[in-house]
């Protein structure tokens, strides 16, 4: 018999005093690079597919 979930509650505790500046511009510079050498490696393969 399956088990049917009918409520979830979700709980979030967020701590305004912190510096989310700092946090949010080391995240940001640490995103961007696997971001954008995927966009790379994507437009690499996209072109192999045209070439065939």
């Amino acid at each position: 018999m399956p088990i049917e979930i009918k409520e979830l509650h979700i709980r979030i505790n967020v701590d305004e005093g912190s510096k989310p500046n700092a946090q949010a511009k080391a995240s940001k510079s640490q995103v961007d690079d696997p971001v954008a050498e995927c966009v790379e490696q994507v437009m690499k393969i996209i072109e192999r597919k045209k070439e065939r």
